[in-house]
């Protein structure tokens, strides 16, 4: 009976309090959450109200990305591997004893000065950028100070090692990994990484990753936002030695998808090493057996001569799909003289529209069509604020996933969380925007509720959605290569392809 009327009590204790939450919706949830604990009735309910922007965009992120019918069981990952030294930018030049001077971009760094202007150019303008520093003493003095530098980490570089080490965290994914890799790297890899003996050479190559937060000042400059600045003297990766050992290795591994990446590492080579090279990589590819998806992912780069070789000279025909950024993706348009080439450089947040317009060209001028034989159907393009997955039509499925789960990592990476922390993201990305302006497109306003926008233009789908920034990023190097890795994960390739 004293069970009875204990159990009787405490219903009507939680009755009393439920009342309270509907009457007095003002109260403190503080004083409701301690009168709750007091009954000892278990966690305290939700007091009601909306969810933000960023929880509800969260939630339905969750339910729209499912796993595809189809998945990737085999995966083979090459060219470009190297150890990353990532540290403050502002600090290690402070080191070095420079100070910010005028900002300029150098397409080749040849000095410490180089070095200094460059950096500062971006990072006023908080873009991302990669150059080649071509004197090897002078490289090798900095690399030094800096990896001795206090705060210094050292991870895993390089585009093909890092979208390795992202398809390597799920377990029941095999993959290989081609590409120079010193004990330093071979240590740091995850051990579902199988690297072939051939790859193996003695020492590394190291990578200085000079990253700068949000709203960081040196002198007079600013950065807007959070990012980094890569440089090295590589040779290895320069002249993709690996390529050879990457392709000799399928044959053996079997993969259901390849990646290939490192093509901007060539631009430290001559012009005639560069399209020596262009050459044998199309050959590479070529010998690929058909039906196995290719995905070249780029990277930055500044010259427009080698850009413009990579999109004619059959490199975008023979692969699958691309994973670009917005600095790559207007770069590689005015190199090819494609839509918006005018444009200098973008004015903050890249325009939807013209994003939109010259992902088309791409599509359009280099992908598969009834009278084009190209294997190109799909680009994954992203930047700070937002995604765009653009396929030609029959041959994805799964994209709302796939671009979805690229957002959500760009988030959950950048802050360092296992799955969205809203208190610590921020929904940036336009709440109206125009789906072309090369022809009369449609006006979007964005739904929290419904994250994923898509619209089709002449047999090629669209799919947008934002990205939930990270406030206080914790790393903000790899983000690219882990959101072309987990959109690839989600994605599905007809079988017909």
């Amino acid at each position: 009976m004293a069970l009875w009327r204990g159990s009787a009590c405490a219903g009507l204790l939680a009755l009393a309090v439920g009342c309270v939450f509907l009457l007095e919706p003002e109260l403190p949830g503080s004083a409701l959450r301690s009168l709750w604990s007091s009954l000892r009735l278990g966690p305290a309910p939700v007091p009601p109200g909306p969810l933000s922007p960023e929880g509800r965009l969260a939630a339905a992120w969750d339910a729209l990305i499912v796993q595809p019918a189809r998945r990737w069981r085999r995966v083979a990952v090459g060219v470009n591997a190297c150890v990353d030294v990532v540290l403050s930018g502002v600090k290690l030049l402070q080191a070095l004893g420079l100070s910010p001077g005028t900002g300029r971009d150098h397409a080749i760094l040849h000095s410490r000065s180089d070095l200094e202007e460059t950096f500062i150019h971006f990072m006023g303008k908080g873009a991302a950028a990669e150059r080649f520093f071509s004197d090897k003493e002078a490289f090798h003095d900095i690399a030094q100070v800096a990896s001795e530098f206090p705060g210094a980490q050292h991870y895993v570089g390089g585009n093909a090692a890092l979208i390795g080490q992202k398809f390597a965290a799920n377990s029941d994914l095999k993959v290989l990994l081609c590409g120079p890799i010193g004990p330093k790297l071979h240590e740091l890899l995850d051990d579902n990484v199988f690297v072939p003996p051939e790859s193996l050479q003695e020492a590394d190559e190291f990578h200085l990753i000079l990253e700068y937060q949000a709203g960081e000042e040196w002198g007079p400059f600013k950065a807007p936002h959070a990012n980094r600045f890569i440089f090295s003297h590589d040779l290895s990766n320069g002249a993709m030695n690996m390529l050879e050992v990457f392709v000799s290795s399928l044959e053996e591994f079997q993969p259901d998808l390849v990646v290939l990446s490192g093509l901007h590492m060539m631009e430290g080579q001559s012009k005639e090493l560069q399209r020596k090279r262009l050459l044998e990589v199309v050959t590479s590819i070529s010998d690929i057996p058909t039906g196995i998806p290719v995905h070249l992912e780029l990277a930055s780069m500044t010259n427009r001569e080698l850009m413009s070789s990579i999109v004619h000279q059959q490199v975008f025909p023979a692969v699958t799909s691309l994973g670009l950024n917005e600095q790559e993706l207007l770069f590689l348009s005015q190199s090819a003289s494609g839509p918006h080439a005018s444009l200098s450089s973008w004015n903050g947040v890249p325009d939807v529209g013209m994003v939109s317009d010259i992902l088309f060209w791409i599509l359009k001028e280099h992908g598969r069509s009834k009278s084009r034989a190209s294997d190109l159907t799909r680009i994954h393009f992203h930047t700070l604020v937002y995604h765009i997955l653009a396929t030609v039509d029959g041959h994805w499925a799964n994209q709302l996933a796939a671009v979805a789960a690229g957002a959500r990592v760009a988030g959950t990476q950048a802050c360092a969380t296992e799955t969205i922390d809203t208190s610590r993201v921020s929904l940036r990305a336009p709440q109206e925007f125009m789906t072309s302006h090369s022809e009369a497109g449609s006006r979007i306003v964005f739904n929290p509720n419904k994250p994923v926008v898509e619209w089709h233009r002449e047999g090629i789908s669209f799919h947008f959605t934002p990205v939930l920034v990270c406030k206080d990023p914790v790393r903000t190097v790899g983000l690219g290569d882990a959101i072309s890795a987990e959109g690839l994960f989600y994605s599905e390739v007809h079988p017909d392809y």
